[in-house]
């Protein structure tokens, strides 16, 4: 084994991002990609080694060879990397990604027990949105006896550049839920009596006001937060919700009865490639932090709300992926598949930059 850090999607944003930080520690890298013209000046700059690989399997393929250390995956969709990718990786050390979908997770937990085994670490949703909601949730019911009901909400600002979607990004809009209990393909989920339970997407759209005084309205999407805030509340009843969901009546009236018809293959083919080929415009970020946002409520009538203030959601992700990787490189983690905070805790976020308000604070 060696003792490299290996990014995978080194040339994405968040890829770059995260061998940029990771460079500035001076950790061992390894730059892997599909695009050797754009892959081997980065390398250069930022003192690393490149390997060349195009596609999941020969990724996979070139770290059971050289055997690194850690594994950090930034490849989307991750339904199709995530599990190919993190069993070679732990065959010979540690494995992190930034997933934030329930199907991923469904994976890549359920590889706890083979990760023990080998004695390595998995980490999934070392992004933004698993790590600011799981982290408040963490944070709000550390110590107390198991939550009757938490809903988490994840409120993101960053700005964009004017670009087109891209195949992994749309795929992974039209991909639905392969797999996953509890529900249809094409239908959001929550924890009902502590399992995956059906509900309607975009549903229980709910009105908030952040510490900074921003109003947002957030509704239920189908996402990996869900599984993480309650690993780390035990609730018997999970909500996850997201400001990036369309929050207009028509969108809610609309969307789930839409969906349905990307049961179709060849109609849901045809949609991934005419969203990928979408030029998104130039955006700045919508207000000044990202939040994460949690409410969690106990059966004795006891209630605790709180928000994890952040700088943009994409300097988090990139801060939360590679200081997962570096502890990881330094022995910090412990065997088994876990999300970041249930590994390290709720000072996690704050060691990337992140700041805790209790909702009783701002009365």
């Amino acid at each position: 084994m060696s003792n490299e850090i290996w990014v995978l999607g080194a040339t994405g944003r968040t890829g770059a991002r995260v061998a940029s930080l990771l460079a500035g520690r001076d950790a061992p890298l390894v730059l892997v990609g599909r695009n050797q013209a754009r892959l081997e000046p980065l390398a250069r700059e930022l003192g690393a080694r490149a390997v060349v690989a195009a596609t999941p399997a020969d990724m996979a393929a070139a770290i059971r060879r050289d055997g690194p250390a850690v594994v950090v995956n930034t490849v989307g969709p991750f339904q199709h990397t995530g599990s190919v990718i993190a069993d070679a990786a732990l065959e010979a050390g540690h494995y992190c990604d930034i997933a934030n979908d329930i199907s991923t997770f469904t994976q890549l937990l359920g590889r706890d027990e083979a990760a023990r085994r080998l004695g390595h670490t998995l980490v999934t949703g070392a992004g933004f949105g698993v790590t600011a909601t799981e982290s408040v949730v963490t944070w709000l019911t550390e110590g107390r006896p198991p939550a009757e009901r938490v809903r988490v909400d994840m409120i993101p600002s960053m700005e964009s550049t004017a670009g087109r979607l891209g195949e992994a990004l749309a795929a992974s809009f039209v991909e639905g839920l392969p797999g996953v209990g509890g529900g249809g393909r094409f239908q959001s989920r929550r924890i009902t009596d502590g399992r995956l339970a059906r509900a309607r997407i975009l549903s229980r759209p709910l009105q908030l006001t952040t510490p900074d005084g921003d109003a947002v309205t957030t509704a239920l999407m189908p996402l990996g937060e869900l599984l993480a805030a309650h690993n780390a509340s035990r609730a018997r009843f999970v909500d996850t919700a997201s400001s990036e969901a369309p929050s207009g009546r028509a969108a809610r009236v609309l969307l789930p009865a839409v969906l349905p018809l990307l049961h179709v293959g060849p109609l849901r083919r045809s949609v991934a490639r005419r969203l990928a080929a979408v030029m998104l415009p130039d955006r700045p970020k919508p207000r000044e932090h990202s939040w994460g946002h949690a409410r969690a409520e106990w059966a004795n009538g006891e209630a605790r709300e709180g928000w994890l203030r952040l700088p943009a959601a994409s300097e988090f992700t990139a801060a939360v992926a590679s200081e997962v990787a570096y502890r990881l490189l330094a022995g910090q983690g412990h065997p088994g598949a876990y999300t970041p905070a249930a590994l390290f805790g709720p000072s996690l976020a704050e060691d990337c930059g992140g700041e805790y308000v209790l909702a009783e604070a701002l009365a």
